[in-house]
Protein backbone atom coordinates (compact mmCIF):
# COMPACT_ATOMS: atom_id res chain seq x y z
CA UNK A 1 0.00 0.00 0.00
CA UNK A 2 1.84 2.88 -1.21
CA UNK A 3 1.06 6.48 -0.42
CA UNK A 4 0.56 7.31 -4.21
CA UNK A 5 -2.50 4.43 -4.20
CA UNK A 6 -6.15 3.93 -4.57
CA UNK A 7 -5.85 1.79 -1.38
CA UNK A 8 -3.69 4.39 0.44
CA UNK A 9 -6.25 6.79 0.07
CA UNK A 10 -9.46 5.29 1.76
CA UNK A 11 -6.97 4.25 4.72
CA UNK A 12 -5.96 7.65 5.10
CA UNK A 13 -9.79 8.62 4.82
CA UNK A 14 -10.99 6.18 7.47
CA UNK A 15 -7.49 6.87 9.73
CA UNK A 16 -8.17 11.26 9.52
CA UNK A 17 -12.45 9.89 9.98
CA UNK A 18 -11.85 8.89 13.22
CA UNK A 19 -8.60 10.86 14.08
CA UNK A 20 -10.90 14.04 14.39
CA UNK A 21 -13.85 12.84 15.77
CA UNK A 22 -15.20 14.69 18.88
CA UNK A 23 -14.85 11.79 20.89
CA UNK A 24 -10.84 11.41 19.85
CA UNK A 25 -9.78 14.68 19.69
CA UNK A 26 -10.29 15.46 23.33
CA UNK A 27 -7.43 14.13 24.11
CA UNK A 28 -3.93 13.75 22.81
CA UNK A 29 -4.42 9.69 24.14
CA UNK A 30 -7.24 8.62 22.17
CA UNK A 31 -5.44 10.21 19.21
CA UNK A 32 -2.13 8.54 19.55
CA UNK A 33 -4.04 5.08 20.05
CA UNK A 34 -5.22 6.16 16.81
CA UNK A 35 -2.23 6.54 15.09
CA UNK A 36 -0.45 3.36 16.62
CA UNK A 37 -3.26 1.15 15.63
CA UNK A 38 -3.04 2.61 11.93
CA UNK A 39 0.48 2.60 11.90
CA UNK A 40 0.37 -1.12 12.83
CA UNK A 41 -2.16 -1.81 10.52
CA UNK A 42 -0.32 0.07 7.83
CA UNK A 43 3.08 -2.09 8.44
CA UNK A 44 1.59 -5.08 8.65
CA UNK A 45 -0.16 -4.84 5.25
CA UNK A 46 3.25 -4.10 3.79
CA UNK A 47 5.19 -6.72 6.07
CA UNK A 48 3.59 -8.61 8.70
CA UNK A 49 6.34 -11.02 9.25
CA UNK A 50 7.75 -8.24 11.12
CA UNK A 51 5.70 -6.70 13.03
CA UNK A 52 6.49 -8.87 16.21
CA UNK A 53 10.16 -7.05 15.34
CA UNK A 54 9.11 -3.68 15.16
CA UNK A 55 7.04 -4.38 18.82
CA UNK A 56 9.92 -6.00 19.93
CA UNK A 57 12.10 -3.24 19.28
CA UNK A 58 10.29 -0.77 19.96
CA UNK A 59 9.65 -1.86 23.78
CA UNK A 60 13.02 -2.63 24.22
CA UNK A 61 14.18 0.72 23.92
CA UNK A 62 11.08 2.07 25.44
CA UNK A 63 12.69 0.78 28.82
CA UNK A 64 16.08 1.18 27.95
CA UNK A 65 15.37 4.90 27.35
CA UNK A 66 13.77 4.75 30.91
CA UNK A 67 16.37 2.94 32.54
CA UNK A 68 18.77 5.57 31.24
CA UNK A 69 17.06 8.16 32.63
CA UNK A 70 16.86 6.36 36.48
CA UNK A 71 21.00 5.81 35.89
CA UNK A 72 21.22 9.84 34.71
CA UNK A 73 19.14 10.92 38.18
CA UNK A 74 21.26 8.58 40.22
CA UNK A 75 24.48 9.83 38.24
CA UNK A 76 25.51 6.44 38.13
CA UNK A 77 27.85 7.45 34.76
CA UNK A 78 29.57 4.18 34.18
CA UNK A 79 26.35 2.64 34.25
CA UNK A 80 24.82 4.95 31.77
CA UNK A 81 27.43 4.56 29.26
CA UNK A 82 26.77 0.91 29.71
CA UNK A 83 23.60 0.88 28.61
CA UNK A 84 24.01 3.30 26.09
CA UNK A 85 26.40 0.93 24.50
CA UNK A 86 24.17 -1.70 24.93
CA UNK A 87 21.33 0.38 22.96
CA UNK A 88 24.14 1.12 20.21
CA UNK A 89 24.64 -2.86 20.13
CA UNK A 90 21.12 -4.12 19.94
CA UNK A 91 20.39 -1.46 17.18
CA UNK A 92 23.35 -1.71 15.17
CA UNK A 93 22.73 -5.71 15.86
CA UNK A 94 19.47 -5.38 14.33
CA UNK A 95 20.29 -3.52 11.17
CA UNK A 96 23.37 -5.23 10.93
CA UNK A 97 21.96 -9.17 11.23
CA UNK A 98 18.83 -8.26 8.61
CA UNK A 99 20.75 -6.16 6.08
CA UNK A 100 24.55 -6.92 6.17
CA UNK A 101 24.81 -10.15 7.53
CA UNK A 102 25.03 -12.53 4.21
CA UNK A 103 27.21 -9.17 2.24
CA UNK A 104 29.89 -9.36 4.85
CA UNK A 105 30.18 -12.90 5.87
CA UNK A 106 30.27 -13.47 2.36
CA UNK A 107 32.90 -10.90 1.61
CA UNK A 108 35.01 -12.31 4.42
CA UNK A 109 34.20 -16.18 2.93
CA UNK A 110 35.60 -14.97 -0.84
CA UNK A 111 38.39 -12.87 0.27
CA UNK A 112 39.54 -15.81 2.58
CA UNK A 113 39.55 -17.74 -0.49
CA UNK A 114 41.78 -15.25 -2.42
CA UNK A 115 44.31 -16.11 0.79
CA UNK A 116 44.67 -19.66 -0.15
CA UNK A 117 41.95 -20.88 2.56
CA UNK A 118 38.56 -22.12 1.39
CA UNK A 119 35.90 -21.39 3.67
CA UNK A 120 32.12 -23.32 2.92
CA UNK A 121 29.86 -20.29 2.64
CA UNK A 122 25.92 -20.40 2.45
CA UNK A 123 24.21 -17.17 2.45
CA UNK A 124 21.08 -17.59 5.16
CA UNK A 125 17.64 -16.95 3.93
CA UNK A 126 17.55 -13.21 5.47
CA UNK A 127 14.05 -11.65 5.37
CA UNK A 128 14.85 -8.14 5.50
CA UNK A 129 12.64 -5.88 6.95
CA UNK A 130 10.97 -3.08 4.70
CA UNK A 131 11.84 0.15 6.92
CA UNK A 132 14.37 -1.29 9.24
CA UNK A 133 16.97 0.90 8.23
CA UNK A 134 14.55 4.03 9.00
CA UNK A 135 12.92 2.66 12.40
CA UNK A 136 16.39 1.47 13.89
CA UNK A 137 18.11 4.84 13.01
CA UNK A 138 14.83 6.70 15.06
CA UNK A 139 15.54 3.71 17.84
CA UNK A 140 19.59 4.77 18.60
CA UNK A 141 19.05 9.01 18.54
CA UNK A 142 16.35 8.24 20.95
CA UNK A 143 19.18 6.52 22.90
CA UNK A 144 21.53 8.65 22.33
CA UNK A 145 19.81 11.40 22.69
CA UNK A 146 18.62 10.35 26.23
CA UNK A 147 22.04 9.29 27.23
CA UNK A 148 23.39 12.92 26.15
CA UNK A 149 20.40 14.28 27.97
CA UNK A 150 19.41 16.41 25.29
CA UNK A 151 15.56 14.71 26.10
CA UNK A 152 13.64 13.17 28.40
CA UNK A 153 12.37 10.01 28.02
CA UNK A 154 8.63 9.67 27.00
CA UNK A 155 7.10 7.79 30.26
CA UNK A 156 3.53 7.31 27.58
CA UNK A 157 4.80 3.61 25.52
CA UNK A 158 2.21 4.91 22.83
CA UNK A 159 3.60 8.16 22.32
CA UNK A 160 7.33 6.68 21.72
CA UNK A 161 5.65 3.75 19.72
CA UNK A 162 3.59 5.67 17.24
CA UNK A 163 7.19 8.04 17.16
CA UNK A 164 8.43 4.99 15.87
CA UNK A 165 6.18 3.63 13.80
CA UNK A 166 4.65 6.82 11.98
CA UNK A 167 2.69 5.32 9.22
CA UNK A 168 3.68 8.07 6.66
CA UNK A 169 7.27 7.82 7.48
CA UNK A 170 7.66 4.41 8.69
CA UNK A 171 8.65 2.56 5.62
CA UNK A 172 11.19 5.57 3.51
CA UNK A 173 11.32 8.29 6.04
CA UNK A 174 12.13 10.94 6.75
CA UNK A 175 13.86 10.11 9.85
CA UNK A 176 12.35 11.91 12.10
CA UNK A 177 14.20 12.94 16.30
CA UNK A 178 12.21 12.38 19.09
CA UNK A 179 13.34 15.89 20.43
CA UNK A 180 10.62 17.39 18.13
CA UNK A 181 8.31 14.78 17.18
CA UNK A 182 7.29 13.38 20.29
CA UNK A 183 6.17 16.25 22.30
CA UNK A 184 3.76 16.94 19.19
CA UNK A 185 2.13 13.60 20.01
CA UNK A 186 1.50 14.96 24.21
CA UNK A 187 -0.69 17.88 22.69
CA UNK A 188 -4.43 17.62 21.09
CA UNK A 189 -4.13 18.45 17.05
CA UNK A 190 -7.13 20.14 15.56
CA UNK A 191 -7.30 20.43 12.00
CA UNK A 192 -5.74 23.54 11.08
CA UNK A 193 -7.38 24.88 7.15
CA UNK A 194 -4.57 26.45 6.16
CA UNK A 195 -2.17 23.51 7.26
CA UNK A 196 -3.46 20.79 5.53
CA UNK A 197 -4.39 22.52 2.18
CA UNK A 198 -0.41 23.20 2.46
CA UNK A 199 -0.25 19.61 3.15
CA UNK A 200 -2.53 18.82 -0.19
CA UNK A 201 -0.99 20.73 -1.99
CA UNK A 202 2.83 19.61 -1.55
CA UNK A 203 0.71 16.01 -1.98
CA UNK A 204 -0.28 16.25 -4.96
CA UNK A 205 3.00 17.79 -6.19
CA UNK A 206 4.69 14.77 -4.85
CA UNK A 207 2.13 12.92 -6.58
CA UNK A 208 2.88 14.27 -9.87
CA UNK A 209 7.11 14.45 -9.94
CA UNK A 210 6.71 10.62 -8.67
CA UNK A 211 4.24 9.66 -11.14
CA UNK A 212 4.80 12.16 -14.30
CA UNK A 213 8.74 12.18 -13.99
CA UNK A 214 10.18 9.80 -11.88
CA UNK A 215 7.69 7.06 -12.85
CA UNK A 216 7.78 7.93 -16.76
CA UNK A 217 12.40 8.26 -16.54
CA UNK A 218 12.34 4.52 -15.24
CA UNK A 219 11.13 3.46 -18.01
CA UNK A 220 13.78 4.80 -20.14
CA UNK A 221 16.61 4.11 -17.76
CA UNK A 222 15.79 0.69 -16.68
CA UNK A 223 16.11 -0.52 -20.67
CA UNK A 224 19.42 1.24 -20.94
CA UNK A 225 20.34 -0.40 -17.83
CA UNK A 226 19.39 -3.57 -19.04
CA UNK A 227 21.50 -3.72 -22.20
CA UNK A 228 24.40 -0.88 -21.66
CA UNK A 229 26.69 -3.03 -23.27
CA UNK A 230 25.38 -2.51 -26.74
CA UNK A 231 24.06 1.38 -26.52
CA UNK A 232 26.44 4.23 -27.51
CA UNK A 233 28.06 6.62 -25.30
CA UNK A 234 25.60 9.36 -26.06
CA UNK A 235 22.59 6.89 -24.95
CA UNK A 236 24.55 6.11 -21.75
CA UNK A 237 25.16 9.92 -21.05
CA UNK A 238 21.53 11.04 -21.27
CA UNK A 239 20.11 8.24 -19.05
CA UNK A 240 23.16 9.13 -16.58
CA UNK A 241 21.63 12.48 -16.36
CA UNK A 242 17.86 11.35 -16.30
CA UNK A 243 18.74 9.04 -13.53
CA UNK A 244 19.51 11.94 -11.01
CA UNK A 245 16.54 13.73 -11.46
CA UNK A 246 14.44 10.17 -11.38
CA UNK A 247 15.93 9.27 -8.18
CA UNK A 248 15.20 12.48 -6.98
CA UNK A 249 12.07 13.04 -8.14
CA UNK A 250 10.85 9.56 -6.65
CA UNK A 251 12.14 9.79 -3.28
CA UNK A 252 11.66 13.61 -3.26
CA UNK A 253 7.84 12.69 -4.30
CA UNK A 254 7.49 9.69 -1.22
CA UNK A 255 9.18 12.58 1.38
CA UNK A 256 6.53 15.43 0.03
CA UNK A 257 3.86 12.99 0.55
CA UNK A 258 4.58 11.64 3.85
CA UNK A 259 4.93 15.14 5.18
CA UNK A 260 2.20 16.15 3.65
CA UNK A 261 -0.23 13.64 5.55
CA UNK A 262 1.70 14.69 8.28
CA UNK A 263 0.22 18.27 8.15
CA UNK A 264 -2.98 16.88 7.24
CA UNK A 265 -2.64 15.48 10.83
CA UNK A 266 -1.06 18.33 12.05
CA UNK A 267 2.19 16.93 12.46
CA UNK A 268 5.48 18.79 11.56
CA UNK A 269 7.64 16.18 9.70
CA UNK A 270 11.68 16.81 9.61
CA UNK A 271 11.96 18.09 5.69
CA UNK A 272 13.87 15.91 4.04
CA UNK A 273 14.73 17.40 0.77
CA UNK A 274 15.69 21.42 -0.08
CA UNK A 275 15.90 21.75 -4.02
CA UNK A 276 19.22 19.81 -4.21
CA UNK A 277 19.63 20.54 -7.83
CA UNK A 278 20.57 24.21 -7.51
CA UNK A 279 23.88 22.85 -5.16
CA UNK A 280 26.75 24.19 -6.29
CA UNK A 281 29.40 21.97 -4.56
CA UNK A 282 29.13 18.36 -3.39
CA UNK A 283 28.77 20.14 -0.25
CA UNK A 284 25.83 22.26 -0.72
CA UNK A 285 24.18 18.90 -2.02
CA UNK A 286 24.49 16.75 0.81
CA UNK A 287 23.05 19.99 2.80
CA UNK A 288 20.32 19.61 0.71
CA UNK A 289 19.86 16.02 -0.77
CA UNK A 290 18.47 13.34 2.24
CA UNK A 291 18.83 15.79 4.99
CA UNK A 292 17.09 13.95 7.58
CA UNK A 293 19.82 10.53 7.25
CA UNK A 294 22.76 13.32 6.52
CA UNK A 295 22.36 15.42 9.49
CA UNK A 296 21.83 12.19 11.77
CA UNK A 297 24.95 10.95 10.37
CA UNK A 298 26.45 14.03 10.70
CA UNK A 299 25.12 14.53 14.14
CA UNK A 300 26.38 11.27 15.34
CA UNK A 301 29.07 10.09 13.34
CA UNK A 302 30.71 13.12 11.82
CA UNK A 303 30.86 15.56 14.94
CA UNK A 304 32.20 13.23 17.60
CA UNK A 305 35.02 12.11 14.91
CA UNK A 306 35.66 15.33 14.00
CA UNK A 307 36.18 16.77 17.46
CA UNK A 308 38.53 13.43 17.85
CA UNK A 309 40.51 14.39 15.28
CA UNK A 310 40.56 18.27 16.06
CA UNK A 311 44.47 18.20 16.57
CA UNK A 312 45.11 16.55 13.30
CA UNK A 313 43.62 19.89 10.95
CA UNK A 314 42.86 19.30 7.59
CA UNK A 315 43.71 15.99 7.65
CA UNK A 316 41.21 14.97 10.60
CA UNK A 317 38.40 16.82 8.98
CA UNK A 318 38.96 15.23 5.70
CA UNK A 319 39.26 11.96 7.76
CA UNK A 320 36.38 12.28 9.25
CA UNK A 321 33.96 13.34 6.52
CA UNK A 322 35.26 10.13 4.64
CA UNK A 323 34.04 8.08 7.36
CA UNK A 324 30.92 10.59 7.25
CA UNK A 325 30.53 9.79 3.37
CA UNK A 326 31.63 6.08 4.05
CA UNK A 327 28.76 5.27 6.59
CA UNK A 328 25.76 7.33 4.24
CA UNK A 329 27.01 4.74 1.48
CA UNK A 330 26.93 1.72 3.71
CA UNK A 331 23.28 2.53 4.96
CA UNK A 332 22.15 2.68 1.58
CA UNK A 333 22.02 -1.28 1.40
CA UNK A 334 24.60 -4.38 1.28
CA UNK A 335 26.20 -3.63 -1.87
CA UNK A 336 30.15 -2.73 -2.53
CA UNK A 337 28.34 -0.52 -5.01
CA UNK A 338 27.01 1.70 -1.96
CA UNK A 339 30.52 1.95 -0.47
CA UNK A 340 31.83 2.81 -3.16
CA UNK A 341 29.30 5.89 -4.12
CA UNK A 342 30.19 7.28 -0.18
CA UNK A 343 33.95 7.13 -1.16
CA UNK A 344 33.50 8.68 -4.26
CA UNK A 345 31.67 11.42 -2.63
CA UNK A 346 33.92 11.58 -0.09
CA UNK A 347 36.83 12.33 -2.13
CA UNK A 348 34.82 14.88 -3.51
CA UNK A 349 34.62 16.94 -0.42
CA UNK A 350 38.58 16.66 0.23
CA UNK A 351 39.10 19.74 -2.04
CA UNK A 352 36.55 22.06 -0.56
CA UNK A 353 37.86 20.98 3.12
CA UNK A 354 41.32 22.10 1.36
CA UNK A 355 40.16 25.37 -0.07
CA UNK A 356 38.24 26.59 2.85
CA UNK A 357 34.61 26.10 0.85
CA UNK A 358 33.85 23.24 2.71
CA UNK A 359 31.11 24.58 5.58
CA UNK A 360 30.58 28.01 3.41
CA UNK A 361 27.38 28.47 1.86
CA UNK A 362 25.28 31.09 0.24
CA UNK A 363 21.96 32.41 -0.42
CA UNK A 364 20.82 31.66 -4.01
CA UNK A 365 19.59 34.99 -5.77
CA UNK A 366 17.98 35.53 -8.89
CA UNK A 367 20.33 37.82 -11.66
CA UNK A 368 19.11 39.04 -14.49
CA UNK A 369 15.44 37.90 -16.07
CA UNK A 370 15.12 36.00 -12.47
CA UNK A 371 17.69 33.45 -13.94
CA UNK A 372 20.26 32.32 -11.79
CA UNK A 373 23.87 34.38 -12.05
CA UNK A 374 26.47 32.77 -14.61
CA UNK A 375 28.74 31.55 -12.31
CA UNK A 376 25.70 30.13 -10.15
CA UNK A 377 24.40 28.53 -13.76
CA UNK A 378 27.76 26.96 -14.18
CA UNK A 379 28.38 25.64 -10.70
CA UNK A 380 25.05 24.30 -10.73
CA UNK A 381 25.45 22.14 -13.88
CA UNK A 382 29.20 21.02 -13.12
CA UNK A 383 28.01 19.68 -9.88
CA UNK A 384 25.05 18.06 -11.69
CA UNK A 385 27.80 16.00 -13.69
CA UNK A 386 29.63 15.27 -10.89
CA UNK A 387 26.10 13.80 -8.72
CA UNK A 388 25.38 11.87 -12.54
CA UNK A 389 28.75 10.27 -12.50
CA UNK A 390 28.55 9.01 -8.82
CA UNK A 391 24.33 7.81 -9.25
CA UNK A 392 26.37 5.63 -11.80
CA UNK A 393 28.22 3.99 -8.99
CA UNK A 394 24.59 3.94 -7.14
CA UNK A 395 22.96 2.89 -9.83
CA UNK A 396 24.82 -0.38 -10.53
CA UNK A 397 23.79 -3.83 -10.26
CA UNK A 398 27.75 -4.21 -9.68
CA UNK A 399 31.14 -2.48 -8.98
CA UNK A 400 32.30 -3.74 -12.31
CA UNK A 401 28.69 -2.76 -14.31
CA UNK A 402 29.61 0.73 -12.86
CA UNK A 403 32.98 0.78 -14.36
CA UNK A 404 31.96 -1.00 -17.86
CA UNK A 405 29.12 2.01 -17.77
CA UNK A 406 31.36 4.35 -17.42
CA UNK A 407 33.61 3.03 -20.06
CA UNK A 408 30.76 3.24 -22.11
CA UNK A 409 30.42 6.78 -21.44
CA UNK A 410 34.31 7.91 -22.89
CA UNK A 411 33.60 6.15 -26.07
CA UNK A 412 34.07 7.40 -29.58
CA UNK A 413 30.19 6.93 -29.59
CA UNK A 414 29.54 9.77 -27.41
CA UNK A 415 29.41 12.30 -30.13
CA UNK A 416 26.71 10.20 -32.14
CA UNK A 417 23.00 10.82 -31.60
CA UNK A 418 21.50 8.80 -28.42
CA UNK A 419 18.66 6.35 -29.08
CA UNK A 420 16.31 7.69 -26.20
CA UNK A 421 13.12 9.20 -27.39
CA UNK A 422 11.63 11.45 -24.66
CA UNK A 423 8.08 11.98 -24.68
CA UNK A 424 6.96 15.71 -24.52
CA UNK A 425 5.23 15.44 -22.05
CA UNK A 426 7.80 14.23 -19.99
CA UNK A 427 10.06 17.09 -21.40
CA UNK A 428 7.49 19.39 -20.35
CA UNK A 429 7.31 18.01 -16.47
CA UNK A 430 10.79 18.06 -16.29
CA UNK A 431 11.05 21.94 -17.41
CA UNK A 432 8.35 22.28 -14.39
CA UNK A 433 10.50 20.67 -12.42
CA UNK A 434 13.43 22.93 -12.61
CA UNK A 435 11.27 26.32 -13.12
CA UNK A 436 9.08 25.91 -10.40
CA UNK A 437 12.21 24.56 -7.98
CA UNK A 438 14.22 27.56 -8.91
CA UNK A 439 11.61 30.35 -8.44
CA UNK A 440 10.30 28.35 -5.35
CA UNK A 441 13.63 28.06 -3.86
CA UNK A 442 12.90 29.28 -0.66
CA UNK A 443 9.54 27.63 0.18
CA UNK A 444 9.24 24.12 1.23
CA UNK A 445 7.77 22.65 -1.43
CA UNK A 446 7.34 24.15 -5.22
CA UNK A 447 3.44 24.31 -4.64
CA UNK A 448 3.70 26.39 -1.34
CA UNK A 449 2.03 30.15 -1.49
CA UNK A 450 1.53 33.16 0.60
CA UNK A 451 -2.01 33.37 0.92
CA UNK A 452 -2.76 36.64 -0.73
CA UNK A 453 -5.08 37.71 -2.94
CA UNK A 454 -2.97 38.87 -5.78
CA UNK A 455 -1.67 34.99 -6.20
CA UNK A 456 -4.82 33.16 -5.87
CA UNK A 457 -5.79 32.63 -9.40
CA UNK A 458 -2.28 31.48 -10.53
CA UNK A 459 -2.13 29.56 -7.41
CA UNK A 460 -5.15 27.59 -8.63
CA UNK A 461 -4.12 27.40 -12.29
CA UNK A 462 -1.13 25.49 -11.20
CA UNK A 463 -2.69 23.24 -9.36
CA UNK A 464 -5.14 22.65 -11.95
CA UNK A 465 -2.05 22.11 -14.60
CA UNK A 466 -0.70 19.41 -12.20
CA UNK A 467 -3.87 17.72 -11.80
CA UNK A 468 -4.45 17.73 -15.57
CA UNK A 469 -1.26 16.31 -15.85
CA UNK A 470 -1.08 13.97 -13.67
CA UNK A 471 -4.16 12.39 -14.70
CA UNK A 472 -3.14 12.74 -18.44
CA UNK A 473 0.29 11.41 -18.33
CA UNK A 474 1.11 10.09 -14.99
CA UNK A 475 2.21 6.50 -15.31
CA UNK A 476 0.23 4.38 -13.44
CA UNK A 477 1.50 0.89 -14.08
CA UNK A 478 4.75 1.90 -11.42
CA UNK A 479 4.07 2.78 -8.53
CA UNK A 480 6.74 1.58 -6.29
CA UNK A 481 9.68 3.68 -4.48
CA UNK A 482 13.08 3.25 -4.61
CA UNK A 483 13.83 3.53 -1.29
CA UNK A 484 11.42 1.43 -0.09
CA UNK A 485 14.43 -1.28 -0.55
CA UNK A 486 16.65 0.53 1.73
Amino acid sequence: MVVNSFSFLLFFVVVFIFYYLPVFRKTPKYQNCILLLSSYFFYAYADWKMVPLLLAATVVFYFLGLWLKKKIDEEKWNSVTWIKVLGIVLGVGVLGYFKYFNFFAGSIAHLLSLCGLNVSWTALNIIIPVGVSFFTFRLLSYILEVSNEAIEPTKNFVDFAVYISFFPTILSGPIDRAKKFIPQLEVTRRLDYSTAIDGCRQILWGIFIKMCIADNLATITDSVWANYQNESGSTLLVAALLYVIQLYTDFDGYSHMAIGVGKILNIKIARNFNHPLLSRNVADFWRRWHMSLSTWITDYVYTPLSYSFRSWGSLGVILAVMVNLFVIGLWHGANWTYIVFGLYHGILFIPLVLSGAFSKGSKLTAGRLELPHIKDFLLMALTYIIIAVGMVIFRAPSVADAINFSRGLVSLTLFSNPSINLRITLVFSILLLLLLEWKQRDKEHPLQCSPNRTTKLIRYAIDVVVLIAIAYFGNVESNQFIYFQF
